[in-house]
């Protein structure tokens, strides 16, 4: 791989800094769900299949841990894990997206990929731990 190329296993260094900036501007939640929610999720994915991410992923992990304390990750995950995986799979019927196609958690309808997803949840929360 060449100097110019871009190494996209080492995403996570901007999304860390990113990070700082989204907690100054929209708080600690919003933080939190960005570099934990979306881009550790992704990234975790990723280094299942890709020895380059996985390679990176202590690095990452060991930033995070930096960024956020222990206690600000153990509240968000037991948030995560109330609220997205803990969480009713059945919608409410009198909630206007019932039968939206764009679904947020397209996972929800596939056991396998719901499987997936709460092992992963379940590692994020191992390789989390102080």
């Amino acid at each position: 791989m060449s100097d110019s190329s871009i190494q996209f296993h080492k995403i996570w260094i901007d999304q860390c800094d990113a990070t700082e900036g989204i907690r100054e501007r929209f708080g600690l939640d919003e933080a939190l769900h960005y570099l934990i929610g979306e881009k550790l999720f992704s990234f975790v994915h990723a280094a299942e299949d890709d020895p380059d991410f996985a390679n990176e992923l202590p690095a990452f992990i060991s930033e995070i841990r930096r960024i956020f304390s222990a206690t600000e990750i153990r509240v968000f995950l037991d948030q995560l894990e109330r609220t997205k995986f803990l969480a009713p799979t059945e919608p409410e019927p009198d909630l206007d997206h019932f039968d939206d196609p764009d679904e947020e958690e397209p996972w929800l309808g596939n056991p396998v990929v719901a499987a997936e997803e709460l092992l992963r949840f379940a590692r994020i929360r191992q390789l989390l731990q102080p």
